[in-house]
C-alpha cells in the first residue's frame, strides 16, 4: 500500500523540472515499448527490459542533489508485495502447467475436442469461457493465462484455430476472472481502497461483467469462423494419435480450483495441484521422473543410475519444473523494474500532480468525474502494466474524486477494477500479455516445441481481446449515461445482496 501513502506526503525525491520530471523513467519506457512493439512489431521481453533499464538511468540525470534517495527508491519499489504476488503466480503456475503438459494433457484435450466435435471455429469461444471459469475460481488471471497458453493454446492451434484469436480469447478469460473473482488481488484492492465490502463489490459488478462477456463470446464465435488457422507440420498426425489418458489432469486442475475456492492461498492451491499432477504422471506412466526433473551430466557415474540423473552432451538441469519456471525470468526482471519506476514517480510527486490536475481541472461534474476515473485508470495502467500495482497507485485519486461527488464505494471500486483488469491484458507490454508470450518464446516454449506458428506477436492480439475492450466501453458508457451510478446514501458497505 506504499503507493497510496506516497500520494499523501511531500515528494521524497526532488527533480529538475518539478514533479512532472519524475515521469521520465516510465514515460521513456512507454515510448520504447510503443516503438518496439507497435512500430517495429518486435515482441521481445528482453528488449523491454533494456528500455526499462535505460529509462531508470535516464531519470537519474533529472534528480536534484544526491542520487542516493533515487537509488534507494528503486529498491523500495522492487520490494513491493504486488510485484512478488505476480512473480509467484507465474512461477507456480508455470511449473504446474508444464507438468500437465508432459503428462499428455494437450493430447487429451485434442482427443476430447474431436470426441465432442469442438472444432477450430468454436475453440476460441470455448477457451474464453473455460479460462474465465478457471481465473474466477483460482483468483489469478496471470496463473490462468499461463495454464491455458501452455495447455489449451497448442491444442486449439493443432485443431486449426487461429493462433492470434485463441491467444486473445484466453486473455479475455483472464480479464473476466481477475475482474470478478472474490479472491482476486484486484478485487480485494479495489474493495478495500474504496471502503466497500468484497461480497457487495462482486455482486454489484456482475451485471457489468455479463454485459461485456456475452457480446465477447458471440464475437469469438463469429471471428472463429472468419479467421483461418495456422498450418503446422505434423498437426494431422498428432491429432490422429491423440489419446484420452492425459485428461486425468482435469482432476489436477480441479484440485487447484477447489482448494482456492475453499479460501486457501494460491501458492498452497497450485502446490497441491502440482503434487497431484506429479502423482498421476508417475502412477499412470504418463511421464517419467526425468520428464519432471532431470540433472544431465556428460559422463556416466555413480549417480546416473538414479531416475532423475541422465547422461547427455551438455551438463544442465531440465524437466517440467525447470522449464515451467525459467521462461519467466526476463518478465520477472521487467516487472521489478516497472514497479520501481512507478515508485520513483510516486516519491517524486508525479502521480500526485496528475491526480491534482484531473481533480481540479477536469472532474467538475459527476459525469466528468466518472469519465476521468475511467480514463485515469486507463492511463495509469498504460504506465504500470502490472494491474494490481496500477490499481494501488490510482486508488487514492478514485477515492478522493468519488468522495467529492458523493459516489458510492461500490461504484468507485467497480470502475477501478474493471479498467485495471481489462487493460492489463490488452497493452502489448502489459504483464498479462507478456506472461502468455513468455510461454511461447521461452527456452523450452511452444515455439521451440511445435514451431514458429505457435508464437503470437503481442501487438497482434490487441484488437481481439474482446471482453477487455467491451468492459472498458461498458464503464465508459456507464459513466456518460449514469447507468448503475450510485451515491453514498443509496447503499452502505454492509449491504451485499443488491446487484
Amino acid at each position: 500500500m506504499g503507493a497510496a501513502g506516497g500520494s499523501k506526503t511531500e515528494p521524497r525525491i526532488s527533480f529538475y523540472g518539478g514533479k512532472w520530471a519524475s515521469t521520465v523513467p516510465l514515460g521513456f519506457f512507454i515510448l520504447w515499448a510503443v516503438f518496439q512493439s507497435g512500430v517495429l512489431g518486435i515482441g521481445d521481453t528482453n528488449g523491454l527490459v533494456i528500455g526499462a533499464l535505460i529509462g531508470t538511468i535516464l531519470g537519474l540525470f533529472f534528480v536534484r542533489g544526491d542520487w542516493k534517495t533515487y537509488a534507494d527508491t528503486i529498491f523500495e519499489g522492487m520490494t513491493q508485495r504486488v510485484a512478488a504476488t505476480a512473480i509467484v503466480a507465474w512461477l507456480w503456475a508455470g511449473m504446474f502447467a508444464e507438468t500437465l503438459q508432459v503428462g499428455g494433457f494437450v493430447e487429451g484435450l485434442i482427443f476430447a475436442a474431436d470426441a465432442l466435435n469442438v472444432g477450430a471455429a468454436t475453440f476460441p469461444a470455448a477457451a474464453f469461457v473455460l479460462c474465465g471459469l478457471l481465473a474466477t475460481g483460482i483468483g489469478t488471471g496471470y496463473g490462468a493465462t499461463v495454464a491455458f497458453v501452455t495447455l489449451f493454446f497448442p491444442a486449439g492451434v493443432l485443431i486449426g484455430a487461429n493462433p492470434v484469436l485463441l491467444f486473445a480469447a484466453i486473455l479475455s478469460g483472464a480479464v473476466f476472472g481477475d475482474n470478478l473473482a472474490p479472491v482476486s488481488d484486484t478485487t480485494i484492492v479495489s474493495a478495500v481502497t474504496q471502503d466497500a465490502d468484497i461480497g457487495g463489490v462482486v455482486a454489484s459488478r456482475f451485471k457489468y461483467a455479463i454485459v461485456a462477456a456475452v457480446p465477447a463470446f458471440i464475437a469469438y464465435l463469429i471471428m472463429g469462423s472468419v479467421l483461418s488457422g495456422a498450418s503446422l507440420e505434423g498437426a494431422a498426425a498428432l491429432r490422429d494419435t491423440a489419446t484420452a489418458p492425459g485428461l486425468v489432469h482435469l482432476i489436477s486442475m480441479g484440485v487447484v480450483i477447489a482448494t482456492a475456492v475453499a479460501g486457501r492461498h494460491i501458492v498452497e492451491a497450485i502446490s497441491w495441484g502440482l503434487v497431484v499432477a506429479v502423482g498421476f504422471n508417475l502412477a499412470l506412466g504418463l511421464s517419467s521422473v526425468s520428464d519432471i526433473l532431470v540433472f544431465t551430466v556428460t559422463e556416466a557415474g555413480t549417480f546416473t543410475a538414479l531416475p532423475f540423473v541422465a547422461v547427455g552432451d551438455t551438463a544442465g538441469v531440465g524437466g517440467s519444473l525447470y522449464a515451467g519456471a525459467i521462461g519467466f525470468f526476463p518478465l520477472i526482471v521487467l516487472t521489478l523494474l516497472i514497479v520501481s519506476m512507478a515508485q520513483i514517480m510516486i516519491r517524486g510527486g508525479g502521480f500526485a500532480a496528475i491526480q491534482e490536475f484531473l481533480l481540479n481541472s477536469v472532474a467538475t461534474t459527476v459525469r466528468r468525474a466518472e469519465v476521468t476515473m475511467v480514463l485515469g485508470t486507463a492511463a495509469i495502467n498504460g504506465m504500470i502494466t502490472i494491474n494490481t500495482a496500477a490499481e494501488i497507485a490510482i486508488a487514492p485519486y478514485i477515492a478522493r474524486i468519488g468522495e467529492k461527488f458523493n459516489i458510492n464505494g461500490y461504484r468507485r471500486a467497480n470502475i477501478l477494477d474493471a479498467n485495471t483488469s481489462a487493460l492489463g491484458y490488452i497493452f502489448p507490454w502489459a504483464g498479462g500479455v507478456l506472461v502468455g508470450y513468455q510461454v511461447m518464446v521461452g527456452p523450452n516454449g511452444l515455439g521451440a516445441e511445435y514451431g514458429p506458428e505457435m508464437v503470437v506477436n503481442p501487438i497482434e492480439v490487441v484488437p481481439y481481446v474482446f471482453h477487455g475492450w467491451f468492459l472498458v466501453i461498458v464503464f465508459l458508457v456507464a459513466a456518460v449515461t449514469g447507468f448503475g451510478r450510485e451515491y453514498v446514501p443509496d447503499r452502505t458497505s454492509g449491504e451485499v445482496s443488491r446487484a
